[in-house]
């Protein structure tokens, strides 16, 4: 009996001993973990931080043009002036393309606000160290009249038009939409060409020319000036129902290498120009005293006018593949030397991928 009654004992300490070692052992456990899981998330945060360090660009050099191609940037050219932007930008506007052309080639910028085919001449020249980031204005072009003749494209066969971009956007644009139209822009129209918008702009204000074809704000320029000229025709329109795309005339480009090394920088250039955008869209009347502000229209009360008109937009992503290339390739058709002589290739663009 005394025997047996000793097992008992020695069981009962042996299951006392196993159970306090189970129990210390969760503990153990319970502490330790929490402890590892907190310096592994102090070691995430710090290597984070320490990337994004190292992923900001020393400058971001941008320019852009005065006219509609940079007016959906005026606020942030303003938010970067006051401070408050989330990146530093040197912002230059230009007054003709070929200014911009030339710190492209050069490959001083980081981004651009250029025409599309501008765009296209641009990756064949460099050989691809530029990308196509989003479109940021379609079409800017219309049709004024001092009269009241002319309501479709057909009224225009047998006149007179003036016009100004030959060899460039206008002229192709026009040319195909009256193609398109039945119309045979070297026998069925006469076409005269102005080198200058201002040039043409007033002469429609002095009404030595009834018929021409202008892109705003000069378009909103005449008609302040002048009252008896309209808009005739809005050839975005005219376009989309020939060619069932948009009508794509601004764009923006980035530096390649840039874009490859400084992604995030990118991505927060592109946020920021969307919120410039949607802002100076809904806001006209703050956004046109800050687009004269930044030189991009002399006048606040043109720019005021204007906006409604100039269609700025961005739209970025596989989006504008279809829309870019199909402006391209009309392009392309009229006149092989627009776009640099051949189509961009896929590398054009950049979707952010």
């Amino acid at each position: 009996m005394k025997k047996v009654f000793s097992i008992i004992l020695t069981l009962a300490m042996l299951i006392s001993v196993m159970m306090l070692a189970s129990c210390q052992t969760a503990g153990e456990e319970t502490t330790t973990e929490p402890e590892t899981t907190a310096a592994t998330e102090t070691n995430e945060e710090t290597a984070a931080e320490t990337a994004a360090d190292e992923e900001k660009p020393e400058q971001i050099r941008v320019y852009t043009l005065m006219g509609p191609t940079g007016m959906g940037m005026a606020k942030l050219i303003s938010d970067d002036k006051n401070k408050t932007s989330k990146q530093d930008y040197t912002f230059t506007v230009a007054s003709a393309p070929d200014q911009i052309s030339a710190e492209v080639i050069k490959g001083s910028f980081e981004i651009a606000a250029v025409p599309v085919n501008l765009a296209s001449v641009l990756y064949n020249k460099t050989e691809g160290k530029i990308k196509l980031a989003g479109v940021n204005t379609l079409g800017v072009l219309y049709v004024l009249e001092n009269g009241d003749t002319v309501n479709s494209v057909s009224d225009l066969k047998g006149k007179k038009i003036y016009a100004t971009g030959q060899g460039s956007n206008p002229e192709y644009t026009l040319r195909y939409i009256l193609t398109k139209n039945n119309i045979d822009p070297d026998k069925d129209v006469t076409i005269e060409y102005l080198a200058e918008h201002a040039e043409l702009a007033t002469q429609m204000v002095s009404g030595s020319v009834t018929l021409g074809m202008l892109p705003e704000p000069n378009v909103t320029s005449v008609m302040v000036q002048n009252g008896d000229v309209r808009i005739a025709l809005d050839l975005s329109k005219e376009w989309k129902e020939v060619s069932g795309t948009e009508l794509v005339q601004g764009c923006i480009i980035v530096n390649a290498e840039f874009a490859e090394k400084y992604p995030e920088a990118l991505k927060t250039f592109l946020e920021e120009y969307k919120a410039s955008v949607d802002f100076v869209n809904g806001n006209v009347d703050e956004a046109s005293a800050l687009i004269e502000e930044a030189g991009i229209v002399p006048k606040a009360a043109i720019a005021k006018k204007a906006i409604p008109n100039c269609n700025i937009v961005l739209i970025t992503g596989e989006d504008i593949k279809e829309q870019v290339f199909a402006m391209l390739n009309v392009l392309y058709e009229a006149e092989a030397k627009s776009v640099g002589g051949k189509l961009p290739d896929d590398g054009f663009y950049y979707t952010g991928k």
